[in-house]
């Protein structure tokens, strides 16, 4: 049976589930034993991360320790994970022997922010994926974050033929915060400081009043390319991401 074939009979008997339920048979069903949350411990993680727990907590949750997080994610990652006694909490770290060729100064993000992401999520991301033998990666991402995820699914198939499952994909902010307080958890610690989104520290500003979320991303790339970067990769298409490798 193709990808393809598949995708449409996950369609048609997952396709209108909410996030429970769809994570129920994903992780104990269709894909037991291959599938993985991918969670950058970031401002909005903690309900998928918990959604997660509460299905199964031995859920392989892949995080890219990208080298380049604020200390807060750190220790925010290792509190979490506990408090939700998650098992399985993968650090994916960048290629060490790449890092000294490609970005030996540390500071690739300024110049070439494209780069450093592939080096230090890309490659990383596509490497655990091999290894651990996962068919379908579980992401936090919802509609209303950035026109690019407007017309996003709950499941879908990417160009490697790995599945991503997208079980809050239609969840309003508000039903969003309602979950996250009806379950008690944890804020990250730089919420409070005016990021409502967080990335690595280099690259994440804090937000003003009134501006997106997500503005305080790649803020910096404005100066750069004169279009501010959206996507670090791990969810763009093969086409769009560039194998920086040499």
């Amino acid at each position: 049976m193709s990808n393809q074939v598949s995708l449409s009979r996950l369609e048609m008997y997952h396709g209108s589930l909410d996030a429970t339920p769809l994570l129920r048979a994903m992780i104990l069903d269709e894909f037991a034993g291959k599938i993985a949350l991918i969670s950058s411990f970031g401002a909005d993680a903690a309900l998928m991360l918990s959604l997660v727990a509460e299905v199964n907590p031995a859920t392989p949750v892949l995080f890219l320790e990208t080298q380049k997080h604020f200390p807060e994610t750190l220790d925010y990652a290792k509190s979490l994970s506990a408090k939700l006694g998650l098992t399985q909490v993968h650090w994916l770290k960048p290629d060490p022997d790449m890092v000294a060729r490609i970005d030996p100064n540390g500071d690739l993000w300024s110049t070439q922010p494209n780069r450093c992401c592939w080096m230090r999520k890309v490659e990383p991301l596509n490497k655990a994926v091999e290894q651990l033998g996962i068919t379908a990666l579980i992401t936090g991402r919802k509609r209303y974050q950035t026109p690019d995820r407007a017309e996003m699914q709950t499941i879908e198939l990417d160009d490697k033929g790995i599945f991503r499952i997208n079980p809050i994909a239609l969840w309003s902010k508000e039903r969003q915060k309602q979950e996250v307080a009806a379950r008690n958890l944890p804020e990250h610690p730089l919420v409070a400081k005016g990021y409502p989104s967080i990335g690595c520290a280099p690259c994440t500003a804090p937000v003003k009043a009134g501006e997106d979320e997500r503005a305080g991303r790649w803020a910096h790339t404005i100066g750069i390319d004169n279009e501010q970067k959206v996507e670090c990769g791990i969810h763009l298409s093969t086409d769009e991401v560039t194998d920086w490798s040499v």
